[in-house]
């Protein structure tokens, strides 16, 4: 089977898994672990910093000829309000990569391993777990790799202010760090430190697609958070819903990479003739399947 038809094969049928074990009770109540760390993180923040960060950032907004000039503009046509709700969208904005990557790590280190041993019982028993990651460096690539997509974030925010860009360049880097630190951490446990290299350079496109569309994917929280900032009467309401969200789409995320990563190893290594594998365990059901899944009963050609 060509390079290409096997990773998108995998990348679907990885979906409709991931989506799947998304309604299962264990990992709802594993989405609430993320829940309580951002909440008292940002609760936190929001109590100390918030009002002092729309102040000031009102005074810079204020400060800037042009945008003096629209907001005269927009406050001769009758939308007064328009200036003085523009500074917590602002603060908003910048605040959501930051958050976003610790809901990220929290994820990488909290939720990710219990995943990765359900989706192993589940459909993985048998494959042969090499190690090849060890805790410490997990932790030192999922920091490594945040600091750099947090100094992306940071030096690309002027394209922002362009109405076409701020569509594709915040998904694109928060999707390159989704794949690298999700895939990396669904390989550690089963993957010899050749193998996950190996998997990280076959798959990358498909891997990199993936992570940009979680990030898409994680738009929709950041529309509730901004109407908790801006619609304070809701502020206690939507938050903590606009971040349970992004902590259940975080779990789907890392599902998804799961089931990609694991079965393109199993995959690379029926492919190798790598003697002592079983192979693949498909005849495990989702819920409310009641059929074996055939979708990987063979090796790409």
């Amino acid at each position: 089977m060509p390079q290409g038809s096997a990773g998108s094969r995998l990348m679907f049928d990885a979906f409709w898994r991931a989506a799947a074990y998304c309604f299962r009770p264990r990992v709802m109540l594993l989405s609430l672990l993320p829940l309580a760390v951002m909440l008292v993180a940002l609760g936190g923040w929001s109590y100390f910093y918030w009002s002092g960060a729309v102040a000031t950032m009102q005074h810079w907004v204020e400060t800037i000829g042009w945008l003096r000039t629209v907001f005269s503009w927009f406050g001769g046509s009758g939308t007064e309000g328009f200036a003085a709700s523009i500074a917590p969208f602002v603060v908003l904005v910048l605040i959501t990569p930051i958050a976003a990557v610790v809901a990220l790590l929290v994820i990488a280190l909290l939720m990710t391993p219990a995943l990765v041993n359900m989706v192993t019982e589940q459909r993985f028993a048998r494959l042969e777990k090499k190690k090849g990651t060890g805790l410490a460096s997990s932790i030192v690539w999922a920091l490594s790799t945040s600091l750099v997509a947090i100094l992306a974030f940071v030096v690309t925010m002027p394209l922002w202010l362009i109405p076409p860009l701020v569509l594709i360049v915040p998904p694109v880097i928060w999707g390159w760090l989704t794949y690298r630190v999700m895939s990396v951490d669904a390989l550690a446990e089963h993957a010899s430190k050749a193998e996950r290299d190996s998997l990280l350079q076959r798959y990358r496109w498909p891997l990199l697609l993936m992570g940009v569309i979680c990030g898409y994917i994680g738009i929709a929280p950041s529309v509730v958070w901004a109407s908790g900032m801006v619609f304070t009467i809701g502020f206690v309401v939507l938050v903590p819903i606009a971040v349970w969200i992004y902590a259940i789409t975080f779990a789907f995320s890392s599902l998804w990479f799961i089931h990609f990563c694991l079965s393109a190893l199993q995959h690379q290594r029926l492919e190798s003739g790598e003697p002592g594998l079983s192979l693949p365990v498909q005849n495990a059901a989702l819920p409310g399947d009641g059929q074996p899944l055939g979708g990987d009963s063979a090796s790409p050609k």
